[in-house]
């Protein structure tokens, strides 16, 4: 009989904490999903969830990324130490510094920061070359056309004292005559 009493108590329906039938039941309440992190860390997610706003439910690499490098207590610790105006900013640098971690363990973020540095370096010598170029092909074209004025005023000088002993010379029989400015050419 000990064994039914204790069945009996056990399964005693007035200790339980279900309402009775007689009080209408509370709503339900709304079932929220935990964050990223707090779904990784297989914890229950607080309303006051530091890590939720950074961290949401439809993108959990992003905090699985942070949380392999810096771990989730450091990650805490530093979004705690930040303004919250500043905590956006400094998940979104964790997360990117942690995936250049990841890419290139022994450099991470510097290793990238120095490629990008050499890669403006190449460029900044390509740039200082082309202009060195373009400054070079202007002065061959100031060359050129003062070499063309002055074979325009070789041929131009002839012309001039036939004009002058004919007096009605047609602009036919001379196809420099429009050709009197020299600034067209430059």
């Amino acid at each position: 009989m000990d064994s039914n009493e204790t069945m009996t108590t056990f399964y005693n329906p007035s200790s339980s904490s279900s309402p009775s039938p007689a009080t209408s039941p509370p709503p339900p309440p709304v079932i929220q999903s935990p964050c990223a992190a707090c779904k990784i860390l297989r914890r229950r997610c607080a309303d006051k969830c530091i890590l939720a706003p950074y961290f949401p439910p439809t993108d959990p690499l992003k905090f699985t990324t942070a949380h392999r490098v810096f771990g989730a207590s450091n990650i805490i610790k530093l979004l705690q130490e930040l303004p919250e105006s500043q905590r956006a900013d400094a998940v979104t640098s964790m997360v990117y510094e942690a995936k250049a971690r990841i890419r290139d363990p022994v450099y991470g973020c510097a290793g990238v920061i120095c490629h990008l540095q050499r890669e403006v370096s190449d460029l900044q010598a390509q740039l200082a070359k082309a202009q060195a170029e373009i400054i070079s092909m202007q002065g061959h074209q100031a060359n050129l056309i003062a070499l063309v004025c002055m074979e325009m005023d070789k041929h131009k000088q002839p012309l001039i004292h036939n004009s002058i002993n004919l007096d009605h010379q047609s602009f036919e029989d001379d196809p420099y005559c429009f050709l009197d400015d020299i600034s067209l050419w430059t």
